[in-house]
């Protein structure tokens, strides 16, 4: 039996007891934790078959709030409605991009006053750790413009959304979704010596994630074994729920959660929490903490999970398998070989650890990792260590309990709170090596890897207490589970001093009155045109991987520096993926252009001729097909850098995530699939053209008959787009979100 296992069988909670059933009982899923808290959070009730959401609080970093500030004010918002909070964890770096950085750093301190909002300077915490000290609560919801907005284990219901969707809430509008179903997590058990969160963490991921089993699901926590886990310890496998491809998570609480509130200051954000004896749930995993073994999630993705030990046995027919199964991935400009990484005597060698970011910079991760250290050396060799904790709080706490102490003085490097190892802005490894890091994410096209000059970042994910084991042996991989050590008996004090001193908390203070501050960067975003009847669109993309994320879509790392300035920003979009993106889908922008200034262009006229369709009629644009576009992170910019190059649809088998598909409909790319069994697909040299795509979306209808046009003549292809509300109907056929809300149909156009 494995440490996780999945059923996908039906489950009835009764009591301490878990009963497995093959009857679908809907009613009884009203008794989940995750619906009552749901269900609390309507704003309104339609016939729609929908939930129609709003949120406690909000929260963004410093790649994500300018735009979502641009698009709420083009949109009419005058203060936040509920508390946003506005971090500076990913871009603080401001060296990079000339003033680019700080300079929105300013606007957002100014956006914060002038709208009533929470200001977080950078280097004071990152943004789920922020969260998780001043806005969660039980029974909460929270809305957060980054995938790993979980904070379920705190009682709080939150999702990771694209910019979009958090501009809605800015206008006092809903979240709009599916009823979704839900999967309980049945923990059992005790942690053995050595294990900790990340291992239980990559293990689930890696049982759940490679055929969608949690996709868009709810997971829900439950069992015997929670009790004994440590805030730290549920809070690092929570913040991975979102690798699993899940839509939120969430926990019962305790008095472990209880202590929590208590401690930074919080009790009244406190209560008891959980599931009605007779939930239902659509299906369940169970979790075995005795069986959990140290886990390693190889390059370049967390569900490729195996254990340490395994890999320990056979480095060279795993690493084998990574190069086979990338080959491609890379754009053919590079090849993954990690060969190098096995030493003479056939033992994984690793070059760099990190133990960082929401995940891994917990007072308790870092508090063990240097208890394994302490005493010992990580060598004058080529293996370094990085520490980043997650916020000044725990910062400070590591400091007064000597824990920093032990870490410098085995030659660890101490750092600020920063995610930036998460996704290419620090710590990047060199080139054919392996870093490993107690992180969120280690996925291709990441990290600092630029395949299209030959260099690629390698990353593994692993536990802090596997990564002090193995920093302790000098690099050589070695599970935290082989090795004795003792950790004090320590209890983490939390003081939040440094935030009353350099936090601005405004949220009920707007000052209409107060300017905002612009950079040079900082730009409106430009003019979207809206869907005319027909559309006609080029394919500028063809990905034949099996999955895409949107570190490919739009890379993240240095680029995200220009991600105030939409235009700038999108001559980066697909880059490190299909680098010929950008040129392409220019040139049919300036076809439309032509066309809506009422010029004839022969290349247009010729296509417009072979269909019978009309100019005046006809939107032309960017297109691009994957087959399953949109795993991994939250940022709109995926979707919106193609709608600035003037994309207007994408076509794939299925979306990854609901929120990259979110991000497409908020920024009028028109969502497609195509059936994987019978769909045709489109070639780089192909038209797709759609008659009559903007009255059928008005109307409800949910299938196209198109014409796919290529060089060699005219197949028919049916196009999807459906399960959209009428509202998302509407926001396609505008052009976007602001064009939407400027039409006067959004909740707010009185204002």
């Amino acid at each position: 039996m494995k440490a996780v296992e999945r059923k996908k069988t039906g489950a009835i909670l009764s009591g301490n007891t878990v009963i497995e059933t093959e009857n679908r009982d809907r009613a009884a899923r009203e008794k989940t934790l995750a619906y009552r808290i749901l269900r609390a959070h309507e704003k309104r009730k339609e016939a729609d078959g929908k939930l129609h959401i709003g949120f406690d609080a909000m929260i963004s970093h410093d790649i994500t709030y300018v735009g979502i500030i641009q698009t709420a004010r083009a949109s009419g918002m005058k203060k936040f409605p509920i508390p946003y909070a506005l971090t500076n964890c990913h871009n603080s770096l401001c060296a990079v991009g000339g003033t680019i950085n700080e300079d929105d750093h300013a606007f957002g301190l100014s956006a914060a006053k002038k709208y009533g909002g929470i200001y977080v300077p950078a280097n004071q915490a990152v943004i789920h750790q922020f969260a998780r000290e001043k806005l969660a609560g039980c029974g909460k919801m929270i809305l957060g413009s980054d995938s790993h907005t979980r904070y379920g284990c705190y009682g709080t219901l939150a999702v990771g959304e694209g910019g979009g969707e958090l501009a809605k809430q800015l206008l006092d509008d809903t979240w709009d979704i599916d009823e979704p179903e839900v999967v309980l997590v049945w923990v059992t058990g005790k942690v053995p010596h050595g294990i900790g969160p990340h291992d239980v963490a990559i293990a689930l991921v890696g049982e759940t994630f490679p055929d969608g089993f949690a996709k868009n699901r709810i997971l829900e926590f439950a069992g015997p074994g929670i009790g004994s886990l440590s805030m730290d310890f549920r809070t690092g496998i929570d913040v991975m729920t979102t690798e699993t491809g899940c839509l939120s998570s969430i926990w019962p609480t305790d008095g472990t959660v209880r202590d929590f509130y208590r401690n930074v200051g919080r009790p009244q954000d406190y209560r008891t929490l959980a599931a009605e004896d007779g939930a239902y749930y659509d299906a369940f995993v169970t979790i075995d903490l005795d069986r959990m073994e140290s886990m390693i999630a190889l390059p370049y993705h967390p569900s490729m999970a195996v254990s340490i030990h395994d890999l320990q046995k056979d480095p060279e027919g795993f690493f084998k398998q990574i190069g086979d199964r990338y080959a491609d991935a890379f754009g053919g400009k590079v090849k993954p070989d990690l060969s190098a990484c096995i030493d003479e005597q056939g033992r994984v060698r690793c070059e760099q650890g990190v133990i960082v970011g929401c995940a891994g910079g917990l007072y308790d991760n870092i508090a063990e990792a240097a208890a394994i250290l302490k005493g010992k050396s990580i060598g004058n060799g080529y293996f370094d260590l990085s520490v980043y904790p997650s916020s000044t709080p725990i910062d400070l706490a590591l400091v007064r309990d000597g824990i920093t102490a032990d870490l410098l003085e085995c030659g660890a490097v101490m750092k600020p709170c920063f995610c930036g190892p998460c996704f290419g802005a620090g710590d990047t490894p060199a080139n054919g090596t392996l870093s490993i890091r107690h992180a969120t994410r280690n996925f291709a096209n990441r990290e600092g890897s630029k395949p299209a000059a030959g260099q690629l970042a390698s990353v593994a994910l692993m536990d802090a207490r596997s990564i002090a084991a193995t920093a302790a042996n000098g690099g050589i991989l070695t599970a935290a589970t082989d090795i004795p050590y003792t950790v004090p008996e320590r209890e983490y004090c939390y003081s939040d001093a440094m935030y009353e001193k350099r936090c601005y908390f405004g949220f009920g203070k707007a000052d209409p009155s107060a300017e905002l501050r612009f950079g040079p960067n900082i730009r409106d975003w430009p003019e979207m045109p809206a869907l005319r009847n027909a559309l006609l669109v080029k394919m500028c993309a063809v990905i034949e991987d099996e999955v895409t994320t949107t570190d490919e879509l739009i890379p993240s790392g240095e680029t995200s520096s220009y991600r105030s300035n939409p235009e700038a920003l999108s001559e980066f979009a697909l880059s490190r993926r299909v680098p010929d993106y950008v040129g392409r889908s220019k040139k049919i922008r300036e076809l439309e252009k032509k066309r809506e200034s009422g010029e004839t262009d022969p290349e247009l006229k010729e296509l417009l001729d072979r269909v019978g369709a009309s100019a005046e009629d006809t939107t032309v644009g960017s297109c691009i097909f994957a087959r399953k576009p949109g795993d991994g992170s939250a940022r709109e910019q995926a979707a919106s850098c193609q709608k600035v190059l003037g994309g207007f649809a994408n076509i794939c088998y299925e979306f990854a995530t609901k929120r990259y598909r979110s991000n497409c409909i908020n920024w009028g790319i028109l969502p497609f699939t195509i059936d994987r069994e019978n769909g045709t697909v489109p070639g780089e040299k192909d038209w797709v053209y759609i008659p009559g795509i903007r009255e059928g979306l008005l109307g409800g209808k949910e299938a196209f008959e198109a014409l796919l046009l290529s060089p060699e003549g005219e197949r028919p292809v049916t196009l999807h787009c459906g399960n959209l509300s009428a509202a998302e109907r509407e926001i396609l056929a505008e052009g976007c979100l602001m064009n939407w809300y400027a039409a006067e149909k959004g909740a707010n156009h009185e204002r």
